[in-house]
């Protein structure tokens, strides 16, 4: 589970006054011996009243000159942050924690604000570079209001996989109790990744939460997923669960091309459990549902319904089989 987190509590005050650029002579007190302090010294001035772009200039001016501690190097990425730029906050962030890790508050409190703005403009993109960076400092975390949005941008963008986690936190929060849409989204991010299983909670749930005039998508999804899951519980010899799937696809008659080979498969599996006339029942089906015509099943059904109804069953130590 992704927990919320207080950024308030996680910068300590030294580093929030050397950071944050209160005033000339605080941030001058913080830096570095080695450096050029009069550039810092003018970068400070020039934060103090509001002047971004010749503080950015110091301050890189700074660094390019040998102040390459982690002060100098945090007040140019505090700067790029103030200025919105999620790229370069991040990358001088990354450099400023590798030489004093304790920055690495600083860089998550500041990155998660670049993500809170992103959001608010509608920026996905912004958001989860802001967000990713984030968690490069601070692994784990996440807000809750972040969560959706985050979900929602990288299962549009083929990342279904790291959409999962941002769905289950999202559903986990209560979205999912009142945006049905939450639900389906999820399950489809867990059927894109071949977990049918869970993918089928999530589908099975969406479905009752809606009318029945609008569960033509998601019955074809629960269908092929179902059926999909029952030939990997037929290949792993959990027959029973397999029927079970099997018959869920064709109660809801989706997806209709599968049809055929669901009751195919059903009499297969009823066969081998050793169900007979069930067995049979499903074998006749099959020409039944058969829309095509042309279906090599149809032939194969009958003459497995035909092996049956002239076959004596067979009794072992487990009982009879057909």
């Amino acid at each position: 589970m992704i927990n919320p987190i207080d950024y308030k509590s996680l910068v300590p005050a030294r580093l929030r006054v050397a950071v944050l650029i209160s005033t000339s002579v605080l941030m001058g007190a913080c830096s570095s011996a080695g450096g050029d302090e009069s550039s810092i010294r003018r970068g400070d001035e020039a934060a103090a009243r509001g002047d971004l772009d010749a503080a950015l200039a110091e301050y890189r001016l700074a660094v390019t000159r040998g102040s390459d501690d982690a002060f100098a190097l945090a007040r140019v990425a505090h700067t790029y942050a103030q200025m919105g730029r999620i790229d370069e906050a991040g990358d001088f962030y990354h450099q400023a924690v590798d030489e004093d890790a304790d920055f690495a508050d600083q860089a998550a409190s500041d990155m998660v604000r670049l993500a809170r703005a992103a959001r608010e403009r509608d920026d996905l993109f912004g958001l989860a570079s802001a967000m990713e960076t984030a968690m490069s400092f601070r692994p784990g975390i996440t807000l809750e209001d972040m969560a959706l949005p985050l979900a929602r941008h990288y299962h549009s963008s083929g990342e279904f996989a790291t959409a999962l986690p941002y769905f289950q936190a999202s559903i986990a929060s209560g979205l999912g109790d009142t945006i049905p849409d939450v639900l389906f989204e999820a399950a489809s991010a867990y059927d894109e990744v071949g977990d049918c299983r869970r993918a089928l909670l999530y589908y099975e749930d969406y479905r009752r939460l809606i009318s029945r005039y609008r569960r033509l998508e998601v019955d074809w999804k629960i269908g092929s997923c179902s059926f999909r899951l029952a030939q990997e519980l037929r290949s792993v010899g959990e027959d029973e669960e397999a029927l079970d799937r099997i018959e869920r696809t064709i109660a809801l008659g989706e997806p209709i091309s599968d049809q055929v080979r669901a009751y195919f498969e059903k009499g297969e599996i009823l066969f081998d459990l050793g169900r007979c006339e069930e067995a049979m029942d499903a074998f006749l089906q099959v020409r039944r549902v058969d829309q095509t015509g042309t279906s090599p099943l149809v032939e194969r059904a009958q003459w497995r319904y035909d092996e049956l109804r002239f076959t004596e069953p067979t009794v072992g130590e487990l009982g009879e089989s057909c």
